[in-house]
């Protein structure tokens, strides 16, 4: 059943900063509940979930590091504002919401401090480095950021936990990283500008998704279950469910799929997944439940629901345009059997959504 959008959402906030009120909103949760006759969610037949991969400020509000503009120039916030409308319009068709926090610190494979050249400087932000790069020594792992890690790595073992990079060391790895990328048909390392930095304000969820996802929470009784991605310093996350690069030239692991996401996404009878961006972290996130979909039962690739208007592809007018390379992702995920729909339609008009056991 379709329930009506609460009085409070306000549109044009956005792509505003602004606290959440927390008690009124539980308050108001309790009587829209009662209203509309809201069952909990474990009363569900049905089980039905929503992925959203980075509704972050860093990439959804435009003064902000990595807004994913799209070529409209206002993707991720009309991508938002149709997300939370489809929360408020569905709020007792979905069982869970599951959001994703892409999670960075500053020592990172992918920011600039991590690398120099021969002058000792730092690339620029949208520089892309390929193996031939770090082969040649074009760029290099900056020599504090190696002793930094090591140390990192010597004191997680002599506390006997697993130690990113194990024998191996820094600048070996990272040309065993770039060759990987390579070889694997991945995107090429990109140092991306600082950005959801643990800790500040980028790394928040936009506070009107936010909102959303809390209203939610209380008015179905479904605990909302935030996942963390990107904190490992010496591999990319794009998707939430496994690191670009699991393990060093050794074959020792640096990194591990995130198993447990896995299965709890597998156990819903629907997953619907939105979010920034359409062509990175979207992207590789389906990539990578198709993979683990197609190595149990490749026909459960029909209960995976894309909201391609919920998510918009990385554009940098003049730099770069992923557009077409996010279009050809979701042509083979519809071609594996998944489900690409719009927000703005009912669910109960797309093809074989499990609506008739709610």
């Amino acid at each position: 059943m379709n329930t009506p959008t609460p009085a409070f959402f306000n549109p044009t906030t956005i792509g505003t900063l602004y606290r959440v009120p927390y008690q009124t909103r539980a308050a108001e949760a309790q009587i829209y509940t009662k209203a509309h006759n809201i069952p909990p969610a474990h009363t569900d037949q049905a089980r039905i979930c929503l992925l959203a991969i980075d509704v972050q400020n860093t990439f959804c509000l435009p003064d902000f590091e990595l807004f994913v503009g799209g070529r409209s120039g206002k993707g991720a916030l009309e991508d938002t504002q149709r997300l939370c409308e489809f929360i408020y319009r569905n709020l007792a068709v979905i069982s869970e919401i599951v959001p994703t926090l892409d999670t960075h610190t500053a020592s990172q494979i992918f920011h600039a401090v991590f690398w120099v050249n021969e002058a000792g400087e730092h690339p620029q932000p949208m520089t892309t480095i390929s193996f031939e790069d770090v082969e040649q020594g074009k760029w290099q792992v900056n020599p504090a950021v190696a002793k930094l890690l090591a140390t990192q790595a010597q004191g997680a073992a002599a506390m006997g936990e697993e130690a990113m990079g194990n024998n191996a060391s820094v600048e070996a790895f990272a040309k065993h990283y770039a060759k990987q990328l390579s070889e694997r048909g991945k995107y090429p390392l990109t140092i991306w500008p600082y950005h959801s930095m643990l800790g500040g304000v980028g790394h928040a969820l936009v506070p009107a998704f936010e909102e959303a996802c809390f209203f939610h929470n209380l008015a179905r009784s479904s605990q909302t279950r935030f996942e963390m991605k990107g904190d490992n310093p010496l591999t990319e996350n794009y998707s939430v469910l496994s690191p670009e690069v699991l393990s060093d030239a050794a074959n020792q692991p640096i990194a591990q799929k995130n198993n447990r996401l896995i299965q709890h996404l597998l156990s819903f009878d629907a997953v619907i997944i939105a979010g920034q961006a359409k062509s990175h972290c979207v992207a590789w996130t389906v990539s990578d439940l198709l993979n683990e979909i197609q190595a149990v039962d490749p026909a459960l690739a029909q209960k995976i629901y894309l909201l391609e208007d919920c998510t918009s592809p990385v554009v940098v007018p003049g730099v770069v345009d992923f557009t077409e390379q996010a279009a050809e992702s979701y042509r083979k995920f519809a071609k594996a059997g998944m489900n690409i729909v719009q927000s703005v339609d009912s669910p109960r008009n797309w093809p074989g959504f499990p609506l008739k056991k709610q």
